[in-house]
């Protein structure tokens, strides 16, 4: 990982990748040229300062008399009110910029997310997603909000400064600029390391965060395991890193602090040594020399920060192309423009147009391989499935009894060949069609932070409050909620962890009963139930799928002997089909299949005796 985040830091500079993000700062223009304009204006006020003090030590303190004082102090008062005005004004415009184009990255981002396939899901780790959409966006707005603001300060005041010096001693303002080279080298050479350092520093943080969630979560396991020392080690081992990382990159800031300081002080004793001979040569006057000073000590910093205005603005070009490349990620499925013009897409269907489902099922002449490549899984497969249907996968874990499932649902489209739904090819129509169609619970299910309720309304976000209680009954889902203190307004907590994975397992089955697809997929949707509930459910799905194009992928061949098709994966291939009875009769895999889990359940009961 840290070679990857090295490989990045480094890059050369290519405003190509920073013109990708002219579309989301764009509608900002007039505040990003209102906070320019008034930075232009705060370092034109900044360098007036310096003159300000000459005329003061001229004309008041050298002659020692107060004529024409107040004017002074009260043309001095109006220009630190404007700067306090300008201050408040840029800040708040830089704030509108940096909060809402960061807001429309993070939603082009998520809307984006939505209609990727469930390939890039499955392949793409869920934190390399968060932070594309948290942390880079952000770092993004907040470098072009903030970042160019400093940046352009920084340049107006050092230009101006050095306006202001040569026109007031040019010999002078030459003893200055020597040390400006010598500023900009150690900037670059320091600040280089040091963001590498924090760099470095933020990547072990992140572990050590990492560190501590895993600790937290997985107490439980850690001490039925008696892993407390391995864990203990390796935290230790993090943390110590992380302090080496964190001294280095402070050792690095102390030698360059002073060393700047240093540039600074050798800037002023020039002006101090050259300009005190001219002012007792009478060449120019002590407000000359007071104002060179001022100079002198502040001209360092501005110059500081365009040096590390650039290296972030080098090292925000990787969060650049990781947010873009998120955003120019092509779904492996897309509609047809002719599709999406009669159907919608996926976030505005034109239901009006939507044909009714009756759920047939063919595939027709089907192979396919994965996008990542690899054999194929499926190799010229037909099979039709007549509207309500029950189709169930069995195999072995890993076999691939997913596959199938995916294509009939459109997760992943045929490589070669046709799946036809009501003797339609479904890329005919839109995705949101079919997914609106489909109804499907999963071996771990996700409930979303919310109630009961909410979550199951999400089948059918219209339903009404008996419906939703229906729905529960149906598939004794009303069980989990009458243990409950609030009932059906209880909250279920983050991915619904105050429940019980079997309790999750009921509420998301009604859930998907509440949205009355016309194609069912229970997905091992029992593996997570005890014994007593699943004989419950077992009476329900009977009832349920009646009528319904229904898949059932199942590790306990007992749940599925009513099938009116049984489809035996081994090794990505459909090696047997037929129903219960005739796969027995044929003392195949899948008899081998039954009989050793048979023998595995009544071992089971028998220890439980």
């Amino acid at each position: 990982m840290a070679s990857i985040q090295e490989e990045e830091y480094n890059k050369s500079l290519d405003l190509k990748i920073w013109a990708k993000m002219i579309p989301f700062f764009r509608p900002y223009l007039k505040e990003i040229i209102g906070v320019i304009s008034l930075m232009l204006l705060s370092a034109l006020i900044d360098v007036c300062f310096p003159l300000m003090q000459r005329y003061a030590v001229d004309h008041f303190i050298v002659p020692n008399h107060l004529q024409g004082f107040a004017p002074f102090v009260g043309g001095y008062f109006v220009m630190v009110a404007c700067q306090t005005v300008i201050v408040i004004l840029f800040s708040r415009l830089s704030m509108v910029v940096e909060m809402r184009a960061g807001r429309d990255l993070k939603r082009a981002a998520f809307v984006h997310l939505q209609t990727l396939s469930f390939s890039y899901y499955n392949t793409t780790p869920v934190g390399y997603i968060l932070a594309r959409v948290m942390s880079d966006s952000s770092r993004i707005s907040g470098m072009v909000s903030w970042g160019l603001v400093d940046m352009m300060w920084a340049i107006s005041y050092v230009v101006g400064a050095f306006i202001s010096m040569m026109f007031l001693n040019i010999r002078l303002a030459g003893y200055v600029l020597l040390i400006v080279p010598f500023v900009v080298l150690l900037t670059i050479y320091f600040q280089n390391r040091i963001l590498r350092g924090n760099r470095k520093v933020r990547q072990i943080n992140s572990q050590i965060t990492g560190a501590y969630n895993e600790g937290i979560t997985g107490a439980r396991t850690s001490k039925t395991l008696v892993i407390e020392d391995k864990n203990y080690q390796e935290f230790s081992e993090l943390t110590d890193t992380m302090h080496r990382a964190s001294v280095h990159t402070s050792m690095l800031n102390a030698v360059y602090i002073p060393s700047i300081m240093f540039c600074s002080s050798v800037a002023v004793a020039f002006v101090l040594a050259r300009g005190g001979y001219l002012v007792m040569n009478d060449v120019i006057a002590f407000g000359t020399l007071s104002a060179f000073i001022s100079y002198a000590t502040g001209i360092v910093e501005p110059i500081q920060q365009v040096a590390r205005f650039l290296a972030d603005f080098v090292a925000t070009q990787a969060n650049i192309e990781r947010v873009t490349g998120l955003l120019e990620k092509t779904p492996d499925i897309v509609d047809s423009a002719e599709v999406v013009s009669k159907y919608g897409d996926s976030f505005e269907g034109k239901r009006e147009n939507w044909e009714p489902i009756q759920g047939d099922i063919e595939f027709k002449d089907v192979s396919f391989k994965y996008p990542d490549g690899g054999d194929y899984v499926l190799q010229h497969f037909n099979l039709k499935i007549p509207a309500g249907t029950t189709v169930a996968i069995v195999g072995e874990t890993g076999a691939g009894k997913s596959t199938l499932v995916n294509l009939a649902c459109r997760f992943f489209e045929p490589t070669e060949g046709q799946v036809l739904i009501d003797g339609v090819d479904y890329r005919e129509r839109s995705q949101l069609w079919l997914h609106s169609n489909i109804g499907y619970v999963l071996q771990n299910p996700h409930l979303f932070s919310g109630t009961v309720r909410e979550n199951i309304r999400y089948g059918k976000l219209e339903a009404t409050d008996e419906q939703i209680q229906e729905a529960a009954r149906k598939v004794s889902a009303d069980t989990v909620v009458s243990k409950l203190e609030k009932g059906y307004d209880s909250d279920v907590g983050e991915g619904g962890d105050r429940l019980s994975t079997g309790e999750k397992q009921l509420i998301s089955f009604a859930r998907a009963v509440l949205a009355d697809p016309r194609i069912f997929v229970l997905d091992e949707a029992t593996s997570s139930i005890d014994t007593q509930t699943e004989l419950l459910i077992q009476q329900a799905i009977s009832h349920l799928l009646e009528n319904r194009t229904s898949f059932l992928i199942a590790h306990r061949l007992s749940t599925i002997r009513q099938a009116d098709l049984i489809l035996v994966v081994r090794d990505g291939k459909i090696i047997e089909q037929g129903d219960h009875k005739s796969l027995l009769q044929k003392k195949g895999y899948y008899y081998s299949l039954y009989n050793k889990q048979f023998m595995e359940e009544a071992m089971m009961r028998k220890m439980q005796a």
